[in-house]
């Protein structure tokens, strides 16, 4: 099946509601923002938002549920890091949970995130296009291995093997900001280079270039 038809293409942006130690998540405030933004920066897709509960059970399963009503080109999350500034592009996550309590106060069920998942799985965006295009724009960006041992590294892990399990159609990426950004510092900053990050990874699907270049 072609990536780009008739209908618009679906894009999926999620962000995680508070959790331990984090009692307003950036995230959250990120992905309505940039859905209302993307919505005019890039008219020719269709933007789905969601702010995922930060808990080890629901997460994954309202997930789930967003790709099989939506069936995404492309799957975008944002969450939060502590000590960092600027973007972190992911490039894998790890078959791995911490066990540290969730918003529910529930521990994961395993210390993997499926018994018999494969160590790694990588994402599939173009994280080192993206990175240089924000570094290109001004914008304070890195490469990641390491998503963390939480719901982070748990949902993108997950959206792998969805997007995966479907075929592969569905490319899969996370970005991590900064834990302690304020709300204006998500709008005036966050979001503007979201929007740049979003160019980049959709031009790497559309035959027809979004950017003229990367």
């Amino acid at each position: 099946m072609p990536l780009w038809t008739d209908l618009p293409p679906t894009v999926l942006l999620t962000g995680f509601g508070p959790f331990p130690g984090v009692r307003r998540n950036a995230s959250a405030s990120l992905v309505k923002w940039l859905s209302f933004k993307a919505r005019i920066a890039l008219p020719h897709c269709r933007f789905v938002a969601a702010v995922l509960p930060t808990e080890w059970t629901r997460a994954p399963s309202i997930l789930a549920e967003l790709y099989e009503r939506h069936d995404p080109v492309l799957a975008l999350h944002f969450g939060v890091a502590t000590n960092m500034r600027g973007f972190r592009v992911e490039t894998e996550a790890r078959n791995f949970c911490r066990m540290s309590p969730d918003a529910a106060g529930s521990l994961p069920v395993l210390n993997r995130v499926f018994e018999d998942g494969a160590p790694t799985l990588p994402a599939t965006i173009a994280a080192t296009s993206i990175v240089r295009h924000l570094e290109a724009q001004g914008y304070n960006a890195t490469l990641s291995n390491d998503a963390g041992g939480y719901l982070c590294n748990a949902v993108l892990y997950h959206s792998l093997a969805e997007a995966r399990d479907r075929g592969g159609r569905c490319k899969v990426g996370f970005i991590h900001v900064p834990a302690d950004a304020k709300l204006r510092d998500t709008v005036g900053y966050a979001v503007p280079g979201a929007v740049e990050i979003l160019k980049v990874a959709l031009n790497a699907l559309s035959p027809a270039p979004i950017l003229t270049s990367v």
